[in-house]
């Protein structure tokens, strides 16, 4: 039986619990809890290009709104298995104690990665984080990411080719052995986020120049770009830092050359999922990636591609008429998580934090899976309840080995 943590909302093996009643939570009811006071002045118009004909008629989209995409009939059968699966998500694995020929396992963030020799054995848990921290276990997270990602992986096969090998579990990809180059291609199309490194952030700062790219005066919250930017970060233990495109070659993290075709990939996929999201009444706000060379010298994608922990979206129909008005965009992506957190503690500097509510882990799981079904356009088949996460990912990953032996 591989070792693997049942966990609860919040691990105390990652987190110290608070003795603290968190405040109501004031971003789970609806969507208009996040709205910002509106500003009376005026913005600048925004043109989102490449709407889908499917989703026009006599010049309105057709897309319902966020209450009405994630208050349909499906959210009631989906939530029903969320909440059954609060105490059973998967946390933690230990499969180099179960599974023959496992070397090493190195814990990220969201994926536990074991050496088998001659490939690498990704685990995606239902671990949450934020902050440079875990904040939760959301249930089916895991699952929603790894096959989200194979589906980007599948449809970009023309534009780069990815680490992939073989998905033998629900939660578990087998990958090529690559050298990783130890940058994130951050790309962004707007102005906007939370965290210390986000663009608004920044901005708002009085930073002009990020990451190589000029800035201009009188950017506001949540604006679009007139085109995508580049803002790479290292890969730091403990968090991302910023760094120029010159850095990135002066510290020899990368070539000239390699970064070159790893730039031009990075800002390729990013225009390619933005038009896929807004075919699908979505903008793909901005999104990360990350490449490896394989042994040909060839670069390769690697670790996840558009996913809801790694990307920002915004509901397309909507955004225009709330920008206008300072409203923040209606939005199906973890931000409403980060919120509530920085709402409720100081997530960069309390060692203990709130536990986060059970109402909005549901919430957060089930828009994790709505957003699943928007992209691909397909059901997302929920893992009924019986065997263990545990046993079943050992069994698959054990069966897959030895069928590539």
């Amino acid at each position: 039986m591989a070792e693997c943590v049942r966990t609860t909302l919040n691990p105390s093996h990652f987190l110290l619990h608070s003795t603290k009643t968190p405040t109501q939570n004031p971003f789970f009811s609806s969507i208009s809890s996040f709205e910002a006071k509106p500003n009376a002045r005026k913005y600048p118009k925004i043109s989102l290009s490449v709407m889908s004909s499917q989703n026009q008629s006599q010049g309105q989209t057709q897309v319902p709104s966020l209450d009405a995409l994630l208050n349909s009939g499906r959210k009631e059968e989906v939530f029903a298995s969320i909440k059954a699966s609060l105490y059973n998500c998967l946390s933690e694995t230990n499969l180099q104690l179960t599974v023959p020929g496992l070397k090493s396992k190195t814990r990220g963030k969201v994926r536990d990665i074991y050496d088998s020799g001659d490939y690498l054995v990704l685990v995606t848990t239902d671990r949450q984080s934020a902050f440079d921290r875990i904040l939760a276990s959301i249930p089916f997270k895991g699952q929603v990411l790894n096959e989200t990602s194979l589906w980007w992986f599948n449809r970009t096969r023309h534009m780069i080719p990815s680490a992939v090998l073989s998905v033998p579990d629900k939660n578990v990809t087998i990958a090529k052995k690559c050298s990783v180059f130890p940058v994130e291609f951050v790309v962004r199309g707007f102005v906007t986020g939370s965290t210390e490194t986000s663009l608004w952030t920044v901005y708002k700062n009085g930073v002009r120049n990020y990451c190589g790219n000029v800035l201009p005066n009188g950017l506001v919250k949540n604006q679009k770009l007139t085109a995508n930017i580049l803002t790479p970060t290292t890969k730091a233990e403990d968090h991302d830092v910023p760094v120029t495109p010159d850095e990135i070659i002066e510290r020899g993290l990368m070539t000239q050359d390699e970064f070159d075709e790893a730039r031009e990939k990075a800002l390729s996929l990013f225009e390619y999922g933005q038009r896929v999201a807004l075919e699908r009444g979505l903008i793909l706000v901005d999104t990360k990636y990350e490449f490896g060379k394989s042994s040909d010298g060839s670069i390769l994608l690697i670790d996840e591609v558009h996913t809801p922990d790694s990307s920002r979206y915004w509901i397309s129909n909507s955004y225009e008429e709330r920008f206008q008005n300072g409203l923040e965009p209606e939005n199906i992506d973890k931000e409403f998580l980060r919120l509530w957190f920085r709402e409720n503690c100081n997530p960069y500097e309390d060692k203990v934090l709130p536990d986060a509510p059970e109402e909005l882990v549901c919430e957060l799981a089930w828009r994790y899976i709505f957003l699943y079904e928007t992209i691909t356009k397909s059901r997302f088949e929920m893992q009924p309840m019986g065997e263990p996460i545990h046993d079943r990912i050992s069994r698959n990953v054990s069966s897959a080995l030895s069928s590539l032996q």
